[in-house]
């Protein structure tokens, strides 16, 4: 994205979002994307960043493990791998064989499931591979403290097997010359020591010409003489050339390594790189988490709807100091191309013009802004901003001349994919010459199809943004009993500049304020009072919504516990109905088996019986009881008459089953059929095989009841 001025970053405060942003990388190559952070305008590139960050930001939210330690900085390593004849020591090997362990745990962490879990996340690696054979040839020649293993090669082990003999005489032999200056006398405190890698034993001075050797060095004191005894001198000689001989092979063997390796530099800076993204993705994620940032939904056409947006900078300031953010709505479009914000001072207009760049930079640049759902943000390819102080004493150019100037050059620029920003546009001059020329201005980024925000004190400007297509006015709401600015954006409405209102509520001479009230033009009067009124008025509205909603939530909360009150009572009646037929078919259960066994006794009889006809009446009267309680039913219903109704069945309605001219009542419809209490068992009936009626009681059963 192209910024004009080269201030705008500073001017919308993003470099202190990248500086946030530097905090959060832990590695050199992190911060130094982070500072240099690109500002992209291609929707493919921003979507990825985004995606990137939103789901090391889940893996964060979810306390997941990545497997990044913090990464090493080893550029001169990669740097040398690709010098001819340059050596790597073994601690810079092991620099590098962390680089590898580092990286190879990071491929292994995307296995196929994460890779469809985390795809943005994934493609920082793609489709590269893993080279065993790296670390492998490392750890040949390495042991894991860094020193060269003995069998690096085989000349090497031999000059270390000598080496280790020779020292050992070397001790042996030294330890023999020190026990017997210890019992002469002649040794001072040290002891013994090494100088120039060579061992010395520590006598007293006045017996270093006593002592047959080598004098290296005296104690500052002089009464310390540090000598390689005469016997020592040709195994110190022997030692001293093995070692060089050591030194020469390893050097050769770390030589004809880094030689061989070279090969890799390019995987090996790859690795480097890959770890590197890592480390930036992480600290995009921990800044997301900082500021709660979100991901809003971008699209590839100019556009801005903002919901629930906070200033970024300013929301963390607040949560510091235990402070609510107030957050702004606001959509800019093809209808509402540029919006025209005023209001008093101190209001808050700059604050909301910042919250939309800041959040436009951070959103293009792969950074989650703190937004609500719902959040859609385009892509621009220009943002130009104009705001404060512009005076420049370099080209000796006043306020609103150097205002002019970047006017001049935002128009000549200006298109379809410009986002700009003029803080108090027109001011500096003359009102109506000033509110003139910011007229004309607004006309042409109209006609250049960009969009963007514009603060004013002007009424011809809020006048013109009412009445001109592509134009919205916007206020800042401001408590005008309390003289306390809401810090809340209000759009499709000019706001007051409460010019009269700040100067009476801060005790200014009334007389002044009604002799300033002559001098204005009586039209402006009006219009700036009939902005309080408006202001006042849609602050009441506003309450009275919040009100409504208030209610209508309370509304839907008793609709819900409602509900679910009506719904355990159909379930509590659905358990009786299964209890009542459960009961039921356990008594017919029971009277079947006392049927079976009535059946085996009444055969076994017959078998042995020699009356027949007697068995069989017998067996006759257990399979066709006289049912006494069906007789009780009929007795019971022998009192009583109906009489047919017309009309639709309903729940509770008494029906006649045709079948078997028997009544009950109707608990409830299942389709094509209907559950009919009849007595105190429920059964489903046919809708066809039911009619409706109304009971009629006899004279005689009238009777029978007042007698009993």
């Amino acid at each position: 994205m192209k910024l004009f001025p080269s201030s705008a970053r500073s001017q919308l405060e993003f470099d202190r979002v990248v500086e946030r942003l530097v905090a959060h990388c832990r590695g050199e190559w992190a911060k130094e994307r982070a500072g240099d952070i690109r500002i992209h305008n291609q929707i493919d590139h921003i979507r990825l960043a985004l995606g990137q960050t939103q789901e090391f930001k889940w893996i964060l939210d979810q306390g997941l493990a990545f497997p990044t330690e913090e990464p090493l900085s080893i550029t001169r390593e990669l740097h040398l791998l690709r010098v001819p004849g340059a050596v790597l020591t073994g601690e810079q090997w092991m620099q590098v064989r962390r680089l590898l362990l580092d990286t190879e745990s990071v491929y292994r962490w995307f296995n196929e499931e994460r890779r469809l879990a985390y795809p943005s996340m994934a493609s920082v690696i793609g489709a590269s591979g893993y080279e065993k054979r790296i670390a492998g040839r490392i750890d040949e020649v390495f042991e894991p403290n860094g020193q060269v293993c003995d069998n690096a090669s085989k000349y090497l082990q031999e000059v270390r097997i000598r080496l280790h003999r020779k020292r050992q005489e070397l001790r042996a032999m030294f330890e023999r010359i020190v026990q017997k200056l210890q019992k002469q006398g002649w040794l001072a405190e040290i002891e013994e020591s090494f100088l120039n890698g060579r061992r010395v034993v520590a006598v007293l001075a006045e017996q270093k010409r006593v002592v047959r050797g080598i004098l290296h060095r005296e104690s500052e004191s002089r009464r310390t003489a540090f000598l390689e005894p005469e016997e020592t001198i040709e195994l110190n000689n022997e030692v001293f050339e093995w070692e060089n001989e050591e030194r020469a092979e390893v050097l050769r063997i770390l030589r004809a390594l880094t030689a061989e390796l070279s090969v890799y530099q390019p995987q090996l800076q790859q690795y480097y790189a890959v770890l590197g993204q890592f480390d930036f993705i992480r600290a995009r994620a921990r800044l997301a988490v900082e500021m709660d940032g979100r991901l809003p939904e971008m699209e590839a056409k100019a556009g801005v709807q903002l919901v629930q947006a906070r200033h970024p900078l300013l929301l963390l300031y607040h949560l510091s100091n235990g402070k609510p953010t107030i957050p702004l709505d606001l959509t800019l479009s093809e209808e509402h191309r540029i919006l025209v914000i005023s209001g008093p001072n101190a209001g808050g207009k700059t604050v909301a013009m910042k919250t939309i760049g800041l959040i436009q930079l951070m959103a293009q640049s792969g950074l989650l802004v703190p937004v609500g759902a719902g959040t859609r943000l385009g892509v621009f390819k220009q943002l130009m901003i104009q705001m404060g102080d512009a005076q420049s004493l370099e080209f000796e150019l006043s306020t609103y001349s150097s205002h002019l100037l970047h006017m001049k050059e935002f128009l000549e620029a200006a298109n379809g994919r410009t986002l700009f920003f003029v803080d108090e546009m027109g001011s500096g001059s003359d009102p109506d010459l000033g509110g003139a020329f910011a007229e004309v201005m607004l006309q042409e980024f109209l006609r250049r199809h960009s969009m963007g925000v514009v603060t004013t004190h002007y009424l011809n400007l809020k006048v013109m943004a009412g009445r001109t297509p592509g134009l919205i006015n916007g206020a800042m709401a401001f408590d005008e009993k309390n003289l306390s600015p809401l810090y809340k954006l209000q759009v499709g409405k000019p706001g007051s500049s409460y010019t009269f209102a700040i100067a009476q509520r801060i005790g200014l001479d009334k007389k002044l304020i009604e002799r300033a009230r002559g001098l204005v033009k009586s039209d402006h009067v009006k219009l700036d009072k009939l902005l309080h009124r408006t202001e006042v008025e849609l602050a009441e509205i506003t309450q009275k919504q919040a009100e409504l909603k208030k209610l209508m939530a309370e509304t839907q909360r008793l609709k819900k516990e409602l509900e679910g009150v009506m719904d355990n009572e159909k379930h509590r009646q659905e358990l009786d109905l299964l209890r009542e037929q459960n009961r039921i078919g356990a008594e017919r259960w029971q009277e079947l088996k006392d049927l079976e066994r009535k059946l085996k006794s009444v055969v076994q009889d017959w078998r042995k019986s020699t009356n027949k006809e007697k068995a069989m009446k017998e067996m006759g009267q257990v399979l066709f009881p006289k049912r006494a309680v069906s007789k009780a039913k009929m007795a019971e219903e022998a009192g009583v008459s109906h009489e047919e109704l017309s009309g639709e069945l309903g729940v509770g309605d008494t029906v006649l089953v045709k079948p078997t001219g028997r009544h009950g009542l109707v608990m409830e419809f299942k389709g094509k059929q209907v559950v009919v209490r009849i007595g105190k068992i429920p059964m489903q009936v046919s809708r066809t095989d039911l009619k409706k009626i109304r009971l009629i009681e006899t004279t005689e059963r009238k009777k029978t009841r007042k007698s009993s």
